[in-house]
């Protein structure tokens, strides 16, 4: 039976980038997943899964050798954010706020996982066990040992990236606290009339925001929340149906699109009644899914692998224990109430804007407004939201 260091469940973005930070310190890691990453071509159509890459993510890719492949493949940098409900409570924030040269970029997940899993495999510390799957665990005193379909094999600690419905989690008895919002949330992939804009926004709705990220070149990725009967209506539409459906109710800046791609997927918000069991640690969307009302949850799920590699490494610096259940803990208290104030922060936003009532609509617009005028609370939450 082969020992590792660590072993890590789930070979996407954060936990390719675990894999990597853990391997730094010289621990050997052994990676399992089920499924590799496509290989990328320069005529392929953007993917449906993208993520707004903050400062702070951004700093730990480069840390890991992977941002610099990302930028030769594509990407889609963004200078402003705009945020209103009316045109009269307009807010913008830009990166001059923060002195940044911009606030973050646009990134195909799977441009993201491909770039890291080159890392992977040039790395001498790892071995990346593909296609690989997970059967079940048990924990002893001085280490895991991990039953997988085809082998058996140990590690000092475990670590679950294998996503919301993780099955690390589930096979330690971690439980969740959480809910769905009774809403989904439609992505589309189309090509814009307006080239490569450097400004992301959000248009609120009591039914949901609608939104638009752009992409590389004259394309952009909408994002439209709504009922889950609309949705699905709007899904079985054919591409040409669903432009002129986009026409009526996004905001006359998007400009004319043409639908190439289209997918939904439910809002939830889960999250892990702990992050650490033992020598088990929870990490990214298996310790926390959040509504994707800002883009901040693989954002989130960085920072949970920037706090165990800078855990493991002060213990391994003061020659202390590093895989000591004692130890681990430190990641969860490094951790928890930082996502649990994103988590909350977004779904104050999402209840106050879809929201109806007279009142309240106006207090939120006046809210908008006086924000916009507020410079030094715009750049302070506007630096916590990037992470510098």
């Amino acid at each position: 039976m082969k020992h590792f260091d660590c072993a890590i469940v789930g070979g996407g973005m954060v936990g390719a980038a675990s894999a990597l930070s853990l391997a730094e310190l010289g621990l050997t890691v052994v990676v399992i997943e089920k499924f590799e990453p496509k290989p990328f071509d320069s005529s392929q159509p953007f993917d449906l899964r993208v993520s707004a890459i903050s400062l702070a993510s951004q700093h730990l890719l480069e840390q890991l050798n992977a941002w610099q492949q990302i930028t030769e493949w594509r990407l889609c940098p963004y200078k402003r954010l705009g945020v209103w409900e009316h045109e009269n409570a307009y807010t913008e924030f830009s990166c001059q706020e923060i002195e940044q040269p911009y606030l973050g970029h646009i990134v195909e997940n799977r441009l993201i996982q491909l770039s890291l899993w080159q890392q992977l495999a040039a790395h001498k510390n790892i071995t990346l066990l593909c296609p690989e799957s997970l059967t079940t665990f048990e924990q002893s005193e001085d280490e895991v040992t991990l039953t997988l379909s085809s082998q058996t094999l140990a590690a000092k600690i475990l670590v679950a990236a294998d996503g919301a419905q993780s099955q690390v989690r589930q096979l330690s008895g971690i439980g969740v606290t959480g809910w769905d919002y009774g809403q989904d949330a439609m992505l589309i992939n189309v090509e814009t009339e307006h080239v490569q804009q450097d400004i992301t926004w959000q248009q609120f709705f009591p039914t949901g925001p609608v939104a638009m990220l752009p992409m590389r070149g004259n394309h952009a990725s909408l994002v439209w929340y709504h009922q889950k009967a609309t949705l699905s209506r709007l899904a079985n539409l054919s591409n040409q149906q669903l432009q002129e459906e986009i026409k009526q109710h996004f905001p006359a800046r998007l400009g004319n699109v043409r639908v190439i791609d289209k997918g939904k997927f439910s809002l939830t918000r889960r999250h892990a009644n702990q992050y650490q069991h033992g020598r088990v640690i929870l990490l990214g969307d298996a310790a926390h899914t959040i509504n994707p009302l800002a883009g901040q949850g693989v954002n989130l799920g960085f920072k949970d692998v920037k706090a165990l590699q800078t855990v493991v490494a002060k213990a391994i610096g003061e020659n202390h224990c590093w895989h000591c259940p004692q130890t681990l803990a430190n990641y969860e208290k490094l951790r928890r109430n930082d996502n649990l104030i994103m988590m909350t922060t977004m779904d104050m936003f999402y209840a106050a804007f879809s929201n109806s009532n007279p009142v309240l609509k106006s207090l939120r617009n006046i809210g908008l407004a006086t924000v916009n005028k507020m410079p030094i609370l715009k750049s302070k939450a506007l630096a916590y939201a990037c992470g510098v």
